[in-house]
């Protein structure tokens, strides 16, 4: 440290060194600072590949629909008649036959001939199954009469169960709309179970009824 520098700022040797260590930190300080802040170069980032394609899912194929029902699970309505315990409409399981029937009305009265009565033969739905009756002129082969057959006015009572709408409206005081009312009730309620039902049918009053009963049969 020059004289002129202590003599004109009359500073003490030791101060002046410790202001000289002050100052080269300082700059040591200042320099390692400026080359940390300095500029570097940054490498460009690499491209990333382009993703591979997905394919367009396969459009669903048309829908094959409910599987078609089983006729074991459904319930049918059949009339029975005739020599049998207990007469009338009566609910099976699809797919039931004669026999069954027969079991379900209480069985055959003791000594009927069953010759001619197929009773392996699977039921339809509506259907009349007369046990031991005689076959009536040009007419079919007792217990074989279809889902449509119930009888004719002149021709013994007509089956509520079974009867259709145009035979329905054969009978007196009976047109298509009533006969259509007597047949929406037997489907709502799985048939007639007696004739009194017929009570029950919209249209049908006591004068009407009084009419109907001694032509028709559940």
């Amino acid at each position: 440290m020059p004289s002129w520098v202590r003599l004109r700022c009359g500073l003490a040797p030791r101060t002046l060194a410790a202001l000289a260590v002050v100052l080269a930190l300082g700059v040591v300080l200042a320099v390692q600072h400026f080359w940390t802040g300095r500029p570097e170069p940054v490498r460009a980032p690499q491209l990333v590949g382009s993703a591979p394609l997905i394919p367009e899912a396969t459009p669903p194929g048309p829908s094959p629909g409910p599987p078609p029902a089983q006729e074991a699970t459904g319930r049918i309505v059949v009339d029975v008649s005739g020599k049998v315990l207990r007469p009338g409409v009566l609910r099976l399981p699809a797919g039931a036959r004669v026999a069954d029937a027969l079991r379900a009305a209480g069985g055959v009265e003791a000594g009927t001939d069953l010759t001619g009565l197929n009773r392996a033969r699977v039921l339809m739905d509506g259907e009349q199954v007369v046990v031991g009756l005689p076959q009536p002129p040009g007419g079919q082969p007792p217990g074989t009469q279809g889902p449509t057959g119930g009888g004719a006015p002149g021709g013994g009572p007509l089956s509520l169960s079974t009867a259709t709408v145009e035979q329905l409206d054969t009978l007196p005081g009976v047109g298509p709309v009533l006969a259509q009312h007597i047949v929406d009730y037997r489907s709502e309620h799985g048939g007639f179970r007696s004739v009194d039902e017929l009570r029950e049918v919209k249209g049908i009053g006591d004068r009407r009824y009084e009419d109907l009963q001694p032509l028709v049969r559940p």
